[in-house]
């Protein structure tokens, strides 16, 4: 949630830093193993655990109020009905400077999966949840699609303040000591160093099809890294 950063680094010195995903009520997440190194990168299936918007409000906010940087809370449904009601519970905490909108992690049977892939279906979940909340709204979009541009422009026209990408590609791994696969969930999310070139295409035509700002996620563990993300269109990383 951010806090857990603070033995290691001036947090007041970043410019923001984003939550880890929040449901209304807590998650327990996937089995385990759900996470396993890949060449160049990793997979996980954590399936968004946490503890809960109640919880969060009460045991995490008042450690992050000592901190001066902005706060973007991640936040996650099941139905666009739970996305309203969560962006609204939000929306009044006033040490929340923006929301991200999760439309678009792989490894949970519901929620994520339609809006991710179906620009009508995205456009009007993201109205539902801009007509409740004025905080500035970010919606993190899938690269497991056929046009990630389609998304964006349908998550600009909803309401969208910002877009965030992207986020982790589908994988797998498999133990070939045994033949199956290593994760407990099958699949898993692949992040890390290997989807950074694809993770620039992405921003560079996403960047190039929306007015509103970009910001660049895959792969970053370096200034050149950032750099790239920047001038392929991004406003931030």
């Amino acid at each position: 949630y951010g806090i857990e950063f603070d033995p290691f680094v001036d947090l007041n010195k970043l410019g923001g830093f984003c939550t880890k995903g929040l449901s209304m009520k807590p998650k327990m997440g996937n089995r385990f193993p759900r996470m396993i190194e890949t060449a160049s990168g990793m997979l996980n299936a954590i399936g968004l655990e946490n503890i809960g918007l109640d919880r969060f409000i009460n045991e995490k906010l008042p450690l992050l109020d000592k901190f001066q940087t902005r706060l973007i809370v991640n936040f996650f449904g099941d139905t666009v009905a739970e996305y309203v009601e969560l962006a609204s519970a939000l929306s009044e905490v006033s040490r929340i400077d923006a929301l991200e909108m999760n439309v678009s992690c792989p490894n949970v049977e519901k929620g994520g999966t339609r809006l991710s892939s179906d620009p009508v279906t995205l456009k009007r979940a993201v109205e539902s949840v801009r007509n409740v909340t004025d905080k500035f709204l970010i919606i993190k979009l899938s690269p497991n699609v056929k046009d990630i541009t389609e998304l964006a422009l349908a998550a600009e026209e909803g309401g969208a303040d910002a877009l965030s990408l992207i986020n982790t590609f589908v994988g797998l791994k498999v133990d070939v000591e045994s033949g199956k696969p290593w994760l407990a969930n099958i699949t898993g999310g692949l992040s890390g160093p290997a989807i950074k070139p694809i993770a620039l295409a992405m921003v560079y035509a996403t960047a190039r099809a929306v007015k509103i700002p970009v910001i660049g996620i895959g792969g970053i563990s370096s200034v050149e890294d950032a750099l790239e993300f920047l001038m392929a269109g991004a406003s931030a990383v």
